[in-house]
């Protein structure tokens, strides 16, 4: 079994910034069923991984993000954004520090701008950085029996995995290839990602079928990241979001305590001295289909208060979506969605409910 077929059945394919990716394998409520019964196996390798090398590695990432790299030992990683010097996000990242370099994961969408970052600020005869997109792959591994699944593959007891923090890691070596075990909370369910050898990227998910881990597409992982009310790059926040708007706080994203960065001057002003105007929040509507990306959420006077982002219909919490909001919208204000009903015809509109995120555990 490949990432491309299931069954025997050929998968439906898309593209997230330029690189292909599988939307579904099959059925999408089975997929989710198995996301929240069992576990769900996804393909995450159409993000970008850049890796900074040497002993200054660490200390020069650290210089770039906002989340405290420089205190992290090897095993340790972290969630964190990468500022244009105004303060707006450039690409938000995944941290890894390992013994002798750091492995920085990015949304497809954003890996380009955060590379421009690299080549512009870090001086390569300091601490050469390389572009491993091509050269890793990553397994995903998320769901109730999630835990279990990667403690057969990788043979580390399940205790130790769950006491794993938050972007955690530990290297282990399967059939000669060396491999990074993440700890990943980034669908709001017990999740880890198996980073490996792009050569044994077929073995390594055949075996992980094999233990029991059904193959869910992206259709299936962009709904479990609504409902978990996680933020993705060129969506929910592109590079005219301060990262406050984007719940970084909320998500441990932010160091107010670490040295100098790019962008930090806005984002402790901020922190310190005033407020973001807009917040990303959740929306609940009535009726069976996603509000539209892109309408406009208007308050009981009828005046705009925001736009709807990401969206999607949930199984278990119905139409749901991820919008930005004006700060002065209350969590569990009612509001109005609208948007155009084409050339001729009338715009449509639906009711909604601000909500607080995550979705997950509303029900």
């Amino acid at each position: 079994m490949s990432p491309g077929t299931h069954d025997g059945a050929i998968a439906t394919i898309g593209d997230v910034g330029g690189r292909s990716v599988v939307l579904a394998y099959g059925s999408v409520a089975a997929e989710y069923e198995a996301l929240h019964t069992r576990a769900a196996l996804f393909d995450r390798s159409h993000r970008g991984r850049l890796r900074v090398r040497g002993g200054r590695a660490a200390e020069m990432v650290n210089g770039l993000v906002t989340n405290d790299v420089a205190a992290l030992a090897p095993g340790q990683g972290c969630y964190a954004a990468a500022l244009s010097a105004k303060g707006k996000i450039v690409a938000d990242v995944r941290v890894f520090v390992e013994d002798d370099s750091v492995l920085v994961d990015v949304p497809a969408r954003a890996a380009s701008a955060l590379a421009a970052v690299l080549k512009k600020f870090v001086n390569p005869r300091i601490a050469p950085h390389v572009d491993e997109t091509a050269a890793l792959r990553d397994i995903g591994i998320f769901g109730a029996d999630a835990r279990h699944v990667t403690s057969v593959i990788t043979g580390i007891p399940a205790p130790a995995l769950t006491a794993l923090p938050p972007y955690a890691h530990v290297t282990v070596s399967l059939d000669g290839a060396i491999t990074l075990v993440v700890k990943s909370p980034d669908l709001g369910v017990e999740g880890f990602e198996l980073i490996a050898p792009a050569d044994r990227f077929d073995a390594l998910w055949e075996r992980t079928a094999l233990a029991g881990a059904v193959p869910a597409g992206l259709d299936v992982w962009e709904l479990a990241r609504i409902e978990a009310g996680r933020p993705e790059w060129g969506l929910d926040m592109d590079d005219s979001t301060i990262p406050q708007e984007a719940n970084f706080d909320e998500l441990h994203a932010i160091s107010y305590t670490k040295g100098c960065y790019v962008g930090q001057e806005t984002v402790a002003r901020i922190h310190f001295r005033g407020h973001v105007n807009r917040h990303l929040r959740g929306l609940r509507s009535p009726g069976e289909e996603p509000l539209p990306r892109g309408a406009t959420l208007h308050d009981e006077s009828g005046t705009p208060v925001g736009d709807v982002r990401s969206s999607a219909r949930s199984p278990a919490l119905g139409a749901i979506a991820l919008a930005m909001v004006r700060r002065e919208v209350a969590i569990g204000a009612s509001a109005v969605v609208r948007w155009s009903g084409g050339e001729g015809s009338e715009p449509h509109e639906r009711r909604a409910v601000v909500a607080a995120l995550p979705f997950a555990g509303e029900e």
